[in-house]
């Protein structure tokens, strides 16, 4: 939370890694123990979503449809996320007012899905379906993630998840959510 205040009050570029370490109460030489720069403080938890995900697409039971695998595999990160949607809301905005941060975003998000498609492939999923499922995958999260963090009630990210896995699936077929 210091880098997290520490970007909310300076700005994500004139906040240093001198001040995040003070804000945290350690040395510079600690910060960089933990962290390779001031950016990766945002997107240290990326290796345990991919981990996650990937880890829950390979552990579907057999049956699914490549869909259903990968909503249930995002639906799977929920517990991750329970205890930080203050924390996901304070990222949020802190990367969407960084044109830089917002392209690091993506990139994370890209490597999720190629990940994702891999993961499905060795599920015995043929391409193209493995790729537009992992596309289908990225959609759901982040459209998702976002109405979680927007949520005043604070329904689980897994709730939103679902929600918008059936919404698309029922706009593409046509039929009215459920």
């Amino acid at each position: 939370m210091a880098a997290l205040d520490a970007f909310t009050d300076e700005g994500f570029e004139a906040a240093t890694v001198a001040s995040i370490a003070g804000r945290a109460g350690v040395t510079e030489r600690t910060f960089f123990r933990h962290f390779t720069d001031k950016r990766e403080v945002l997107f240290e938890g990326s290796a345990i979503l991919l981990e996650v995900v990937t880890g829950a697409i390979a552990a579907a039971p057999a049956g699914l449809t490549p869909i259903e695998v990968i909503t249930r595999a995002f639906e799977a990160v929920g517990p991750f996320f329970a205890e930080r949607q203050v924390f996901a809301r304070r990222r949020s905005a802190v990367i969407a007012a960084n044109t830089s941060l917002l392209e690091r975003e993506l990139l994370k998000l890209q490597a999720l899905k190629h990940a994702n498609a891999d993961a499905l492939r060795t599920r015995g999923v043929p391409d193209p379906d493995a790729t537009l499922a992992a596309e289908f995958g990225a959609t759901i999260f982040h459209v998702g993630f976002q109405r979680w963090i927007d949520d005043p009630a604070e329904t689980g990210l897994a709730h939103h998840v679902r929600r918008v896995s059936d919404e698309l699936i029922a706009l593409v077929s046509g039929a009215a959510p459920a």
